[in-house]
């Protein structure tokens, strides 16, 4: 016993020293990352505690932030759920996944699709700079793959490939990322969890198609002639991050445990983030979760950054059942706090089996 609570505290003090001499994020390439739709969250229940929950988030939930959580799913886990991000602005997010377990020493696959809705956009062109008349809906999306598997009794590790489209009317254009992570637990009562995760690590991408193309002329045998010319885009990065999460789970009674998250991300293209969380849980029948992210700044509205305020929270409510209660369907919400707009709001449906 003396062991393990010199190993955890080890580990939690190697966590902060590495979080403390890394916290700055990259002033020199801030902001010039594409596919940022790769760091919107769309699930419920980590945005109730500010996406704390790289050492503990298990399931479908935790191909987001850490992909070996997949492996602890019990058998087949479904979850669907809708944001409005940024209410007001008028963009959803719609997600679906989807866990399956592959027997007893098989591992676990997982498979998700995550898309941003813009609504319909006022189409411009450089002669019609007031619009054409029409409108266009922008197609954001993303299709995950991803396998997980406990290694021994305290390590699970996984990977996910996914693939990353995003089009308008007239150009588009595609990449692949990886992610790979891994937990640890230990304790008695498995309570103490650390985890690492390195998430959108891929090539760059360009947008090509005939939006990128005009009409010229040229002179030629003392005339003008009509010629294509095909430009092209520069390219640009995927926004790498590293997460290194810890948790700590609070027995308080038979029926009653409080959980501890804390997480420090690593961004390569925007200031990086500490994480603090705390969900409470009754039985299996509800949970309720309170965040806060803190960034560089944050507290300052002219420093800021981007519309986060900093605090979150969230619950979810689910109802046991099977012969040995060991399945469940429940509702999951969270909630971010914003400065402008009218924060995130998350809902998700959730049925494992």
């Amino acid at each position: 016993m003396r062991i393990l609570n010199m190993k955890s505290i080890k580990i939690f003090l190697g966590a902060c020293l590495i979080s403390v001499s890394v916290f700055a994020g990259n002033d020199s390439k801030r902001g010039q990352a594409g596919a940022t739709e790769l760091l919107m969250n769309p699930w419920a229940k980590s945005t109730g505690y500010s996406g704390a929950g790289t050492a503990m988030l298990t399931g479908v939930e935790s191909i987001r932030w850490n992909v070996a959580g997949l492996a602890y799913t019990n058998k087949t886990e479904v979850i669907l759920s809708h944001s409005r991000w940024l209410v007001g602005s008028d963009i959803f997010t719609n997600a679906v996944g989807l866990a399956q377990r592959l027997g007893e020493n098989g591992g676990t696959l997982g498979l998700t699709l995550m898309s941003v809705d813009f609504g319909e956009l006022i189409e411009t062109t450089y002669q019609q700079p007031g619009g054409t008349g029409a409108e266009f809906s922008p197609t954001f999306f993303n299709l995950g793959l991803s396998y997980s598997k406990i290694f021994s009794n305290s390590i699970a590790g996984g990977i996910t490939v996914r693939v990353i489209n995003e089009s308008i009317s007239s150009a588009s254009a595609q990449g692949v990322c990886f992610d790979a992570g891994v937990q640890y637990q230990t304790g008695e009562r498995k309570q103490f969890k650390f985890g690492v995760a390195l998430r959108n690590w891929g090539p760059t991408m360009r947008y090509t198609g005939d939006g990128l193309s005009f009409r010229g002329s040229t002179p030629a045998g003392g005339g003008d002639y009509q010629i294509r010319v095909d430009q092209r885009s520069e390219k640009f990065e995927i926004p790498t991050l590293l997460h290194i999460g810890i948790a700590y789970d609070f027995q308080l009674a038979l029926d009653h445990k409080l959980s501890a998250l804390f997480n420090f991300t690593s961004n390569s293209y925007s200031k990086d983030e500490l994480a603090f969380g705390a969900e409470y849980a009754f039985k299996k029948y509800f949970m309720a979760r309170l965040g806060f992210n803190y960034r560089e700044g944050i507290f300052n509205s002219e420093d800021r950054t981007d519309a986060y305020s900093g605090p979150s929270a969230g619950f979810t409510i689910q109802y046991p059942w099977g012969e040995n209660q060991d399945k469940t369907a429940g509702i999951d919400f969270g909630y971010r706090v914003t400065d402008y707009f009218g924060g995130t709001a998350t809902l998700g449906l959730r049925v494992t089996l």
